[in-house]
């Protein structure tokens, strides 16, 4: 009888334990939402607009800070060297002018008086913009002639020249001193003498290294043991380098 009773309880109570395992696993059924439905779905863990706008930030700031930069610690930049400038008005013009002419030398003395006709060459150095340093070479052919001969003349002198280069009319003045050789011979004596010349003249520019020049000149020899007063005409091309 007592094992009886003990069969039965055993079975009462593993139905029991068996009901309340159905019960709870029923109430389990939707004891927690969907991950989709939480608001752990909905975390962003990168902005990509907040980005953007911190490497836009970045970079404005990089550039503001190269512009500030002190242009000292820059590397220069090498400046080209200076080319001369034609134009009217103050400029940086050629410093070496070469003229080569026509010149006309009206010589008169004691002895004989001559026409002569000849080829003058000067060439000028200018240290700034007026000043200048000259060297001219003058020679002359008479078409006349004096006991049988023709006269001749032929100089070479050295001087200064001042004058503005600052338009395209470029008025000038130089003055010139050396020697000079004289044919022909005559019993007066004397072949040799000092030539100076003084003038002005004018420098149309027709191109940066092309201008066309006219001058006037008073000339002083001492031949024949007198003093001449002469004059010497000039009309050349110049070139500009």
């Amino acid at each position: 009888m007592t094992a009886t009773r003990l069969v039965v309880l055993f079975l009462v109570a593993a139905c029991g334990v068996s009901a309340q395992e159905n019960s709870a696993a029923a109430n389990r059924t939707n004891a927690a939402a969907g991950f989709s439905e939480t608001s752990a779905a909905q975390v962003k863990l990168v902005d990509a607009n907040v980005y953007a706008t911190d490497t836009a930030n970045a970079a404005s700031a990089n550039a503001a800070a190269e512009a500030s930069a002190d242009p000292a610690a820059l590397p220069a930049t090498p400046e080209p060297a200076p080319t001369p400038k034609y134009i009217f008005g103050e400029r940086d013009d050629y410093r070496f002018q070469l003229a080569v002419g026509f010149g006309y030398f009206r010589f008169q003395s004691s002895q004989f008086n001559a026409n002569l006709l000849g080829v003058d060459t000067s060439l000028t150095y200018y240290t700034n913009s007026w000043f200048g340093v000259e060297g001219d070479v003058v020679t002359g052919f008479s078409t006349t002639t004096y006991a049988g001969y023709h006269a001749k003349i032929a100089g070479g002198l050295g001087g200064l020249r001042i004058g503005g280069r600052r338009a395209r009319w470029e008025p000038w003045a130089h003055g010139l001193v050396g020697g000079s050789h004289l044919q022909p011979q005559t019993a007066a004596g004397g072949r040799t003498s000092l030539l100076a010349l003084a003038g002005a003249g004018v420098d149309y520019r027709i191109h940066a290294r092309l201008s066309f020049r006219m001058e006037g000149d008073w000339a002083f020899t001492r031949y024949f043991s007198q003093s001449q007063n002469d004059f010497q005409g000039v009309a050349s091309v110049v070139l500009h380098f």
